[in-house]
């Protein structure tokens, strides 16, 4: 394979403007998701626009990376490109740290200032007025305004699904980092198991997050109209379980690209791309069993 030691500059591509169509339209048709389905209006339509977004961005994923794929294993990528792939992933990690950061501080502001005020307490304690009486606890299970925010039955308990989901991803953890080390050792069959049974665990999870969701939904009436616990819990939950998503999607393709024979010890940083964001998602989830439902 012939190398290139100059950096790489790829021709004109089409991909990033079928990016930004492909995402502006799921933003959008998410957005009308929730402000119809809260008013009561028909989402027919808002989820039509939003499942076209996502077949163009599943389409510009696979079309856009296919063409890394094909320049990289045609040895056109010199080693300052493959440190701009190394910087270009770890400042997106960060950015996905920064998105959760910015839930945790909603979570952590809600729980520590803004109840307590509602309850009386604090310089702020004046905030009071707006419902007198209101008893200031959490998980809060008695909304100020139970009208428009029906407060739910009860919560999901640490102890059952949260703590299995939470073993299966420090396991994935630890088999993805094995896979890991076997593809540095150059032993394709430990790999392929290994990576195999990260995916299994991934998979595992959400199926056990889909099921914690349904017996929320349906038996404990916590949605995420049930005020300030509902909405935090479900958008820190759920969002982490797209990230899930995403990166169970990304290792398997892995998975498939170690079938075809791709990678070899010395180079495999598309790999080491997936373990890391892997990685990443498996300590945001010991912040959320932490904080979302220990303490």
């Amino acid at each position: 394979m012939a190398t290139n030691q100059t950096y790489y500059v790829p021709e004109q591509s089409k991909w990033p403007i079928i990016a930004t169509v492909g995402l502006g339209l799921t933003l959008y048709g998410v957005a009308s998701i929730m402000v119809n389905g809260s008013q009561g209006e028909s989402t027919a339509g808002s989820w039509a626009l939003f499942w076209i977004g996502a077949l163009i961005m599943a389409y510009m994923l696979f079309g856009w990376f296919g063409n890394v794929i094909r320049e990289s294993r045609a040895g056109l990528y010199s080693p300052q490109m493959d440190r701009s792939f190394r910087w270009g992933m770890s400042w997106f990690i960060f950015s996905e740290v920064m998105f959760f950061a910015a839930f945790f501080g909603a979570l952590f502001y809600a729980r520590v200032f803004a109840v307590p005020w509602l309850g009386g307490e604090g310089d702020r304690g004046s905030s009071n007025m707006l419902w007198e009486g209101f008893q200031a606890t959490w998980p809060l299970l008695n909304n100020p305004d139970p009208q428009a925010y029906p407060a739910p039955k009860d919560i999901i308990g640490p102890w059952g699904l949260p703590l299995i989901n939470t073993v299966l991803l420090v396991t994935s953890s630890f088999t993805v980092t094995v896979a890991h080390h076997a593809l540095k050792a150059d032993n394709r069959k430990k790999l392929k198991i290994w990576l195999a049974a990260t995916i299994v665990l991934a998979l595992a999870f959400l199926v056990l997050q889909g099921e914690e969701y349904v017996h929320a939904y349906q038996e404990l009436d916590l949605t995420l109209q049930s005020g300030i616990y509902g909405s935090t819990f479900f958008m820190l939950t759920g969002f982490h379980g797209a990230h899930v998503m995403l990166g169970t999607l990304m290792l398997i393709i892995m998975l498939v690209r170690i079938q075809k024979g791709h990678f070899s010890a010395e180079k495999h940083f598309g790999f080491e791309a997936a373990s890391w964001y892997w990685h990443f998602v498996d300590v945001v989830w010991l912040g959320l069993f932490v904080f979302v439902y220990v303490l």
